[in-house]
């Protein structure tokens, strides 16, 4: 497994080196020195469009050059631009320290502007702070909460005749229904590896953390173990998933987009995703009704835990040319204007109150386990690592293309967790 591994990450890198040459003129020159001129590069959520264009409109005669990409080519490109020079000013940055594009990862080398002394990092809530922040610094804009869980389409439910499975048992019931049917219950997009941890975190919700909510900080403690944990339960009911039919065929062969439009148009009945995916299936079905609820992982809904946790932020770039407007930018989007924005069109929560979001009512339940404290954060933001996610995210790959067993990626994924920062 290690070998195959090797060879993808030369791969991915060779790939990143070409990326960064070819990208290098256009962003060195997309600013020009013009102060009215931003350079923001962007996951593409569907909902960056809309805050550009407000944004735009609340300063004339500013513009914004727009680059977005999928979350695996992201990360793989925007450490190479900053550390060579060609870095855009305002940049997507994940909360804590899980994959190659998040907080800790790009604060540590002195990427990122410290925004300590923007107004609205001291209201970001005590649990925002932890993952914004860097040694005590804040370098992350967290505008929105968001959550995993099954996302049901309403209209395919009713046509299936089907209800939304309450219990573990229900559910696999409701896959081997479903798909009987003709119609399979959740769409599963892992041709982006990025997807394959979604499904995984919500079940870890609550045979993980249901039982144990200290079990972070025992593996921090060196008390506890990928391997030798509840994890391994987790990793055997995603398996039983997949064996009851719970997804479409070749998930391997299906991209994020392919499985938004599967959910979208009734294809699937749903599928298992963040919260964020609500506004993207309404873009591909502006009639249809979507419905956010915890993927059930026991038969006992009172321990039922969802994960929930600030979704991805904006980070300045510390050699930005244009930081003022780069401040600007972030000023904006943490502003009850920018925020109501971002939050309504991605389908998030709003991370600071009083920002007059108005919440998808696909989201009640989501909120619902937010308000009662019955979340968990998202597991690889407290990682000591990037490479712990990206261990699993590739294992996770090679587990349903049967060249890895479950075990030997939660073993491999210890070993990088020792390694520590």
């Amino acid at each position: 497994m290690k070998t195959r591994r090797f060879a993808a990450v030369v791969s991915a890198l060779t790939a990143v080196t070409l990326a960064a040459a070819c990208s290098s003129g256009t962003e060195a020159n997309s600013g020009g020195g013009d102060a009215k001129v931003l350079t923001l590069a962007s996951v593409d959520q569907g909902s960056i469009e809309d805050v550009v264009k407000a944004f735009e409109a609340a300063n004339p005669g500013v513009k914004v050059t727009l680059t977005t990409a999928g979350a695996d080519q992201y990360q793989q490109q925007i450490r190479t631009q900053l550390s060579s020079g060609t870095g855009p000013d305002v940049m997507t940055v994940w909360p804590g320290n899980g994959n190659p594009g998040a907080t800790y990862v790009l604060a540590k080398p002195g990427y990122l502007l410290d925004l300590s002394d923007q107004p609205w990092a001291s209201q970001l809530p005590p649990a925002f702070q932890k993952v914004a922040q860097y040694e005590g610094k804040t370098y992350n804009a967290l505008f929105g909460l968001n959550g995993i869980g099954a996302v049901y389409n309403d209209q395919a439910l009713k046509k299936a005749g089907l209800t939304a499975p309450g219990t573990w048992t229900d559910l696999l019931t409701f896959c081997r229904a479903a798909t009987a049917k003709g119609t399979p219950a959740f769409a599963l997009g892992i041709q982006d590896n990025w997807v394959t941890q979604l499904v995984l975190y919500a079940l870890a919700a609550d045979v993980v953390f249901g039982a144990d909510k200290d079990f972070d900080t025992k593996m921090q403690n060196g008390q506890a173990t990928f391997a030798g944990s509840q994890w391994t339960t987790a990793m055997a009911k995603y398996q039983e998933m997949s064996k009851a039919g719970c997804f479409q065929k070749n998930p391997l062969g299906t991209s994020y987009e392919a499985s938004q439009t599967l959910a979208a148009t009734g294809r699937t009945l749903g599928v298992v995703q963040g919260n964020w995916i609500i506004g993207l299936l309404k873009q591909k079905n502006p009639s249809g009704t979507f419905t956010m609820k915890p993927l059930p992982a026991t038969d006992d809904p009172a321990t039922f835990l969802m994960p929930a946790a600030a979704g991805a932020g904006y980070g300045v770039n510390a050699k930005a040319k244009n930081k003022d407007l780069a401040l600007k930018f972030v000023s904006y989007v943490m502003s009850p204007a920018g925020m109501k924005v971002f939050n309504e069109k991605q389908g998030s929560l709003p991370t600071l109150q009083n920002a007059g979001t108005e919440v998808d009512p696909g989201l009640t339940e989501l909120s619902t386990f937010v308000k009662d404290n019955r979340t968990v954060p998202f597991m690889d933001q407290l990682w000591p690592n990037a490479k712990v996610q990206q261990t699993m995210l590739s294992g996770l790959q090679e587990v349903f293309s049967n060249q890895a067993t479950a075990d030997e990626v939660l073993k491999d994924m210890d070993a990088e967790y020792k390694k520590g920062e």
